[in-house]
């Protein structure tokens, strides 16, 4: 069996790769799995704003109602709304339909359970091998009959009752004075982050909140943040914020016009939380800036690094009972307010430090160094990929340049799990060298590992 579930719910392009046979399928098992202990299961759904979202959705209730469950409709609203409102509304699961920062066609499928927690590895294991078994076997779950079949029913108030939410973890925050624009990456935000941040008295200029089915991700939003860029320095805004298609991400620009990535919210809201008393530990991923490294380091922050992946995120703060951790794409996550990534909570969080030390984002920024970055892809089959950390060309070669950088940079070499190449990061204070470095260490493995 193809593995179905990804590093972030089930993913593919609507209709093709992710069918609404599949999203039956999914409805249908993955109720099961998640609501076998509940007599009545209620579960909860939203979308973003790509077309397909629709078709998916009927698909998936058609599989949710087949086996009993009450479905309740939230409608576009991001992912981390799901996550609060499915313990809020004491529900038994929530499903987003999202493929957050992809491209209009993708589309995709993710669970909650009733504490709005992601599903672990284990969870997602028990649905794709159910599935597999229904292939089998044939559909042998539960299909009740008359008054005993699912019914939908809508959730008016999903918006405004999340809305509240996210205000009260900054209950008096003024931001009066502040000039903000918003991208909202014509997704998930769309219909709710101005008012958010008018309410606390904001001026803000939003663009790109006009979805029409087609348009979300273009051109816009955290993963294309030149015309926020543009529109900041236009306005002198005093921060640009900007989303992307489900709202669980928010990436910034600063009154100068300079990008602040995930590592740098991290770094400005961790200090301010360990000047508080509320924090020791920061957890990242392995593609965090080194500079983020020497940041903590410096401010006896202790900094624990985990895969690719804000579960792996959440797992390391859960296990260890930490109060931030997030990714350098923008992915942060707050436990006292949160249980997943959510972009408007971050923003706001962000803004909060602003105006409690009365500072510009980009002083606050100058905390840490972001070392230059550079990756380069090196082709290897995938059958000679187990050999990578094994090969003994290639580990003098990371040695070499090691010694070389001195401490004043990283090396991470990573085997795609999807394409036929090896990632090659390398981070340091010298552009050109580091370039140099990375491509030496990627020709190094083509030749070490040739088919």
């Amino acid at each position: 069996m193809g593995k179905l579930f990804g590093t972030d719910g089930v993913r593919g392009v609507a209709n093709t790769e992710l069918k609404p046979e599949t999203a039956f399928k999914l409805g249908r098992i993955g109720g099961y799995v998640l609501t076998k202990e509940a007599g009545l299961p209620k579960i909860l759904i939203a979308k973003d704003s790509r077309r397909s979202g629709d078709m998916l959705e009927a698909a998936l209730t058609a599989g949710l109602c087949s086996i009993g469950a009450q479905v309740f409709y939230a409608g576009v609203l991001p992912t981390s709304g799901v996550a609060y409102l499915v313990k809020k509304y004491n529900l038994d699961a929530g499903v987003m339909i999202s493929a957050s920062h992809n491209k209009m066609a993708d589309n995709g499928i993710k669970f909650f359970n009733n504490q709005g927690f992601k599903l672990p590895d284990a969870l997602e294991d028990e649905i794709e091998a159910l599935i597999e078994k229904t292939k089998i076997q044939g559909d042998k779950l539960p299909r009740p009959i008359g008054e005993d079949v699912g019914m939908v029913h809508q959730s008016p108030n999903a918006t405004e009752d999340y809305a509240a939410f996210l205000l009260s973890t900054v209950q008096g925050l003024q931001l009066n004075g502040l000039k903000i624009v918003l991208d909202c990456a014509n997704g998930a935000t769309s219909y709710m982050a101005t008012d958010i941040f008018k309410n606390l008295g904001a001026e803000v200029i939003t663009i790109h909140n006009a979805p029409n089915g087609s348009n979300i991700n273009e051109n816009c939003g955290s993963t294309h943040m030149e015309s926020l860029q543009a529109r900041v320095k236009a306005e002198q805004a005093d921060i640009g914020i900007a989303f992307d298609g489900d709202g669980d991400r928010m990436l910034a620009i600063c009154e100068k016009g300079k990008f602040i990535d995930g590592d740098a919210i991290l770094a400005i809201c961790g200090l301010d939380m360990k000047e508080r008393g509320k924090l020791n530990t920061i957890v990242a991923t392995v593609m965090s800036n080194q500079g983020f490294e020497i940041f903590c380091r410096d401010n006896g922050i202790t900094l624990y690094r985990t895969d690719v992946g804000d579960r792996y995120v959440l797992e390391k703060m859960l296990a260890d009972d930490l109060p931030l951790g997030g990714e350098q794409s923008g992915h942060v996550i707050f436990r006292e307010h949160s249980t997943t990534g959510d972009g408007i909570l971050t923003a706001l969080q962000l803004l909060s430090v602003m105006v409690r030390k009365n500072q510009s984002l980009s002083a606050l920024a100058g905390v840490m160094e972001t070392f230059p970055q550079v990756l380069v892809n090196a082709t290897v089959s995938n059958k000679r990929k187990p050999e990578l950390p094994y090969c003994p060309e290639i580990i003098a070669a990371q040695a070499e340049i090691e010694t070389a950088l001195a401490g004043e940079g990283r090396i991470l070499v990573r085997a795609s799990g999807t394409e036929p190449v090896v990632r090659v990061m390398l981070e340091g204070r010298d552009l050109a060298k580091i370039k140099g470095f990375a491509e030496s260490l990627a020709n190094v493995i083509e030749k070490s590992l040739e088919s």
